[in-house]
């Protein structure tokens, strides 16, 4: 039957070993796709950037921010988002054992039924009104029974949609940790943006008071008749000015507050009033970052990209099963007795049972370009993981660069603000002594103002740099294991959740997705 049916959809000698092969199932066995990583990271040779490697399962600790501790503890428990890629693990899995379902037998049936007046046209009855030789052709009859019909999994097809559903259960797992890896960083770059609003808004209110002070001996100066009304106009268009900027930074700053609460999952409140005052959160000297290879393993959506073509695979062997014919046992057991009392004696007991067969030979046509679709799909998927493996190359050479340059800007950046704001001192000592004009102060002020505000952002990016390495590493979804997330994202959910086991895979140099399913 083997060899008919394979020599019947075009099929060589060769296929029927690997049909074999592969444990009496057709359609590709999958094997991990190539994968597209550099060697090495472009700034490798930077003292701040190792490549040792390093989980960080808990990097937000390592800002030493008790706030931010304290914040990504209650998200782990509270996300929405979270939540709902719990719940799709959950369906995932519910899935998987209909699919291990469908490997018993398919259909089942119990009918039982009485019929008082039996037509029997073949036989005449004697009448059951005492002794008559009148034939009667109505007799009672009982009858109590169940069939049932079992595909056999001849071709994997059942076991194919096995491993599909299996796969598919591991990706939503790697999602659940996926979604997990933004939370947590979309919380850290928050806060960080949160703080910065929080630090410009203190920058801003002391250069106001700066500004105040540049008023008064304006106008000192213009009573005094010593200046023209110019410099005091100018010194008061300087502090509203500033004073405005306030109001905006503070709206900013809301926004960031809000952000965080919906990542928090809950309404918008005013976080301001739990969160103790901490400035821009400082970050470590250095980061291990490991090498690209790393990526397969270390992030989440990655891995999911991998398990998702894993899952495709499975459905080109379920559709080329579909090429071939069904086979069945089918089989029927129960009882027919005329009387009740005799319903479940042997002489009132049959028995079928025997093979089926069939195959949809005139739809050859649309299985056919089902399994081309199938394996267009899975191209499609392979496609996706390599895509996803050069951009989160991508993420982190954009976090580390964005890390390293800023940290490079602020060390500068210092020098220039300590020079400007003690130039700020003296500019007001010599306006106030006659030998500097308004214009002068004014201009240093606004350097002043200009360089604390540019310093706060170049340390708010240099800590959203390494928020977005932890993030590109695909650090912190071990927090579901081993973190804050206790009892899990959903009331009943597991704190483990088994982890589809997966290995490095070294770059290779041309991906050609068509020799994966051999």
């Amino acid at each position: 039957m083997v060899g008919f049916s394979l020599c019947l959809t075009g099929c060589i000698p060769g296929p029927v070993k690997e049909y074999w092969d592969h444990g009496m199932k057709v359609g590709p066995e999958y094997s991990k796709p190539p994968a597209p990583v550099s060697v090495d990271w472009i700034d490798k040779d930077d003292t701040r950037i190792r490549t040792d490697p390093e989980e960080h399962r808990n990097w937000w600790k390592n800002f030493n921010d008790p706030n931010l501790d304290e914040l990504i503890c209650f998200a782990t428990k509270q996300n929405l988002n979270l939540k709902q890629a719990g719940y799709r693990v959950m369906a995932s899995r519910a899935d998987l054992a209909i699919a291990m379902g469908e490997f018993m037998p398919q259909t089942q049936s119990m009918q039982s039924g009485f019929t008082q007046y039996g037509v029997s046209t073949a036989v005449a009855n004697r009448s059951s009104r005492g002794i008559s030789l009148i034939p009667n052709n109505y007799y009672p009859q009982y009858n109590f029974g169940f069939s049932m019909a079992w595909e056999l999994d001849f071709w994997g097809r059942y076991r194919r949609a096995i491993e599909s559903s299996s796969d598919q259960l591991d990706a939503s797992i790697e999602n659940y940790d996926e979604v997990m890896v933004s939370m947590l960083g979309d919380i850290g770059e928050h806060y960080v943006l949160y703080r910065y609003c929080e630090r410009v808004v203190e920058l801003l209110r002391e250069n106001i008071e700066y500004q105040k002070i540049s008023l008064q001996v304006a106008k000192a100066k213009f009573n005094a008749g010593l200046s023209s009304e110019l410099d005091v106009d100018q010194a008061q268009s300087d502090l509203s000015y500033f004073e405005s900027s306030v109001h905006m930074f503070l709206r900013y700053q809301r926004l960031e507050n809000n952000t965080l609460c919906t990542l928090l999952g809950i309404s918008p409140e005013d976080l301001g009033k739990k969160l103790i005052k901490k400035g821009i959160p400082v970050p470590p000297k250095d980061v291990a970052v490991g090498i690209p290879a790393q990526l397969i393993t270390r992030r989440p959506d990655v891995r999911m990209a991998e398990r998702n073509a894993a899952a495709q695979c499975a459905k080109i062997g379920v559709a080329m099963s579909e090429l071939f014919p069904h086979l069945y046992i089918n089989g029927s057991f129960g009882y027919n007795a005329m009387n009740n009392t005799a319903l479940f004696t042997s002489p009132a007991a049959y028995g079928t049972i025997g093979p089926g067969l069939s195959w949809n030979i005139f739809n050859y046509g649309r299985l056919l370009n089902n399994v081309k679709m199938q394996d267009a799909n899975f191209q499609v998927n392979v496609a996706k993981f390599q895509q996803s493996l050069v951009g989160a190359g991508k993420e982190v050479e954009n976090a580390i660069v964005e890390y390293v340059k800023s940290g490079d800007a602020i060390k500068e950046m210092e020098v220039s603000v300590a020079a400007i704001r003690k130039a700020s001192e003296i500019v007001i000592v010599q306006y106030k002594a006659g030998t500097a004009d308004f214009n002068r102060v004014s201009l240093v002020q606004e350097k002043r103002i200009s360089r604390d505000m540019d310093l706060a952002l170049y340390q708010q990016t240099h800590a959203r740099g390494m928020v977005n390495i932890y993030k590109s590493l695909g650090g912190g979804w071990q927090v579901r294991l081993d973190g804050c997330n206790e009892g899990g994202a959903i009331a009943g959910e597991p704190k483990e959740l088994p982890l589809p086991k997966t290995e490095i895979l070294r770059p290779v140099p041309e991906s050609k997705p068509e020799e994966l399913k051999k």
